[in-house]
């Protein structure tokens, strides 16, 4: 007499579990796809008429059922943390452009603009190991005003254009870290 195993540890049925984990597994990222595409249309829209609410609705299902496996081929756990550690450091870098566009301001307001501006190029070595990671910190440093990453490698190695001195020892400083928190690599 053979049991077959359902996967919950108890006898049962051979197949069903594996068919209901693979429901679930793509209810998931339909459910996102769909929400994202839907607020998409409204905010693009505007127009919170019957008619144009449930076109949108009835898009953006169509969109998710096509697309869902594209965008999110496999939402783990593990992925809504990075989204909600990333949905935090969002906050934290729009704050650090603000604070870099001022610096920018005073640097080029200032009467002796050309003696306060002093190009460096840097090279540091981050601790992040993922590719996303990598790229994540890069297109940080990129965004902030007064620096630019010339060039980045996956071991890590990124080499920054800074206008000037300050900007240059900023690099990487705490964004290193705060992307690591991200990614789950902090030491």
């Amino acid at each position: 007499m053979t049991r077959s195993n359902t996967g919950n540890g108890k006898p049962g049925a051979p197949g069903k579990p594996a068919a209901d984990q693979e429901k679930k597994s793509t209810i998931l990222p339909f459910l996102i796809t769909f929400v994202l595409m839907f607020a998409t249309w409204v905010i693009l829209s505007g127009n919170f008429s019957g008619l144009l609410l449930s076109l949108g609705v009835v898009s953006s299902l169509i969109t998710a059922w096509f697309f869902h496996d594209l965008l999110f081929p496999s939402v783990t756990a593990d992925h809504l943390r990075i989204f909600t550690k990333f949905s935090m450091y969002i906050p934290w870098l729009i704050w650090e452009i603000i604070k870099a566009n001022f610096h920018l301001l005073y640097l080029v307001f200032h009467p002796r603009m050309h003696d306060l501006i002093d190009p460096h190029i840097i090279d540091f070595k981050s601790d992040l190991e993922s590719d996303l990671a990598i790229t994540t910190l890069a297109n940080s440093i990129t965004l902030t005003p007064g620096t630019i990453t010339v060039t980045t490698g996956n071991d890590g190695v990124c080499r920054v254009h800074a206008i000037d001195k300050p900007s240059a020892d900023g690099c990487p400083g705490a964004m290193s870290d705060k992307v690591a928190d991200i990614f789950g690599e902090n030491s």
